[in-house]
């Protein structure tokens, strides 16, 4: 009987020990981001940098990397706009590429450590593991996490600069419609413009004068050096 309880509380013993070991490893040794998130969890942000910097490394094809775009903070304003529901199906998604290395670890001894615990190279490897995967809700998770990783990617300015992208800065002219409409959402004492201050246009077949855009014009001033 001696032997039995003994049997039965190394039992115990070993299911508390994997109970610590799990809740640690879901909650524990995150650090707290740099800056304060409305939505994302320490071990969200954690989560969604690791994914930022294995899809858009430093020193890739693009100069910014994934971190330098600022993806975790962008994730997190787009994260707050989202319907309660579709949230909580987003927070499911990086929970299970987080700690699917249980189940599909990573190449090395430790290559069941949680995601954002693995060194860039090994996420990687992770991620094109998804990928590549021959089951279809695996390509299916990896096909959403990029989608959500690329457009806070290519939300940043320093990136639409680098790929020549970002918008240039237009002297857009005054129309009949800015003196008789307020922006759209605004209130009618919103218009900005008065009827005199019109620009009256030639012939439909004739475009306003006008210097032509290149390379080298003023970027818009939201997507300038130094804009975030």
């Amino acid at each position: 009987m001696r032997s039995l309880g003994y049997v039965a509380d190394v039992q115990v013993a070993i299911g508390l020990a994997l109970a610590l070991a799990l809740f640690f490893r879901a909650f524990g040794g995150y650090a707290r981001p740099a800056a304060p998130l409305a939505r994302l969890s320490r071990r969200e942000a954690a989560f969604v940098a690791a994914a930022a910097e294995a899809l858009f490394p430093r020193g890739g094809a693009v100069a910014p990397s994934g971190l330098d775009a600022g993806v975790p903070a962008w994730t997190d304003r787009w994260l707050d706009a989202l319907p309660a529901a579709t949230r909580l199906l987003v927070r499911c998604l990086f929970a299970l590429v987080e700690h699917a290395t249980l189940l599909f670890p990573a190449p090395g001894w430790d290559g069941w450590r949680r995601f954002s615990a693995l060194d860039p190279e090994r996420r990687g490897a992770v991620l094109e593991g998804w990928r590549r995967s021959r089951w279809f809700l695996r390509r299916l998770v990896f096909t959403s996490l990029r989608a959500i990783v690329t457009q806070g990617y290519f939300a940043d300015a320093a990136v639409l600069r680098a790929l020549g992208l970002a918008p240039f800065a237009i002297d857009a002219p005054v129309t009949a419609a800015d003196a008789l409409y307020p922006p759209i959402g605004k209130p009618k004492d919103a218009i900005r413009f008065r009827p005199e201050q019109v620009e009256v246009q030639g012939p439909l077949d004739r475009p306003p004068a006008g210097v032509p855009l290149d390379a080298t014009s003023p970027l818009h001033v939201a997507y300038r050096e130094g804009a975030r």
